[in-house]
């Protein structure tokens, strides 16, 4: 039975769009930190409530499906579109196509945004020409990597397939936000110096019991979707060892102003939650992404390594930061101190 909604209108934007408009804001909390005013106090502010109104948003797109058509009856590939077709608004599928293709433009530009500051970054170090790290006197921003990246952009948006390109991305999302959990793992439970080499090999251990369990879980969700056996095995397995990382590895750091509440209860949980989607991609697309990586790594290995590592001991010679990232042969003088990330994007 389909029940009918009085005011459907106010959610004629499509899910696909509430999706861009999230990633878009977390893309832009996380790449230009650089350019607010307080980032300890602005990120998690901009990060959490961003979560929480999307969130919000996806259920209520959620519960409206469910409520104009039988969830069984739901098209994985226009849900919106067919759902108001199938109660006789065939006017709305237009607005729901075009909040759609609204929705891929905001993600392109935003997506713009993001890579030209991690370019820029990049360019600080060395490992791409300093050229791409030059901020604009009056707006502020990395014209030259902004310009150079929109067109990169552009130019595969045109001629690869979306079904490709979103794939990768899905690939390229779920690992790094697997490497960011287990990353706030060892900053929170590992100091060099500081942690015993008894507490260190508990973490190591640990660690490698948590990430093998996510990896056949999600091996065996690939291999036998119908099983329940696997899952018997492998989620006692996980969860024992992010018991033992709790209690019997101390804590080397605490945050001083945020931090990620339920460690390592929720870092834990994020991997292997990222792992098991990994597991639902296509062999193809893992394929690609490989030879992407090895690429890179290839490309880091012999060449961005080396001028991380000449940055590096031109800042140990006395030339700070500031010149060092501006592409600048100025000499650092100890009379001036060195520019803070804010300084450096308003000059």
């Amino acid at each position: 039975m389909v029940v009918s909604i009085s005011h459907p209108l106010s959610f004629l934007i499509p899910l696909s769009q509430f999706e861009a408009i999230h990633e878009s804001i977390v893309e832009i909390c996380r790449t230009m930190a650089e350019e607010t005013k307080n980032p300890g106090k602005d990120i998690p502010i901009g990060l959490i409530g961003s979560m929480v109104i999307t969130t919000f948003l996806y259920c209520l797109l959620a519960i409206t499906l469910c409520l104009m058509q039988p969830y069984q009856n739901i098209d994985i590939h226009a849900p919106f579109s067919v759902a108001f077709k199938s109660v006789g608004w065939n006017w709305a599928q237009y607005i729901v196509v075009a909040g759609a293709l609204k929705g891929m433009t905001s993600v392109l530009l935003v997506g713009v945004v993001g890579q030209a500051r991690y370019l820029t970054h990049i360019s600080r170090t060395h490992m791409m020409p300093p050229w791409f790290s030059q901020v604009n006197d009056k707006t502020g921003t990395p014209v030259n990597a902004t310009a150079v990246m929109s067109c990169a952009t552009a130019i595969i948006a045109l001629f690869t397939k979306l079904d490709i390109l979103s794939n990768l991305l899905s690939i390229s999302t779920l690992f790094i936000f697997m490497l960011v959990a287990l990353a706030l793992l060892v900053r929170r439970y590992y100091v060099s110096g500081e942690t015993t080499i008894a507490n260190r090999n508990k973490l190591i251990a640990f660690l490698l019991i948590s990430l093998g369990s996510s990896i056949a879980r999600a091996t065996y969700w690939g291999l036998s979707k119908h099983g329940w056996i696997g899952y018997c095995i492998t989620v006692p397995i996980w969860l024992l060892a992010t018991i033992g990382l709790g209690y019997f590895v101390p804590h080397a750091r605490n945050p001083k102003l945020w931090g990620v509440p339920l460690v390592p209860w929720l870092p834990s949980a994020s991997i292997a939650i990222n792992i098991f989607l990994l597991g639902s991609i296509d062999k193809k697309s893992f394929i690609r992404f490989g030879a992407w990586t090895g690429f890179l790594l290839v490309y880091y290995l012999f060449f961005g390594l080396h001028a991380s590592y000449d940055t590096a001991k031109e800042f140990e010679r006395g030339r700070g930061w500031k010149n060092i990232e501006e592409g600048s042969n100025g000499v650092y003088s100890k009379d001036v101190p060195i520019a803070s990330g804010k300084e450096m994007v308003s000059k």
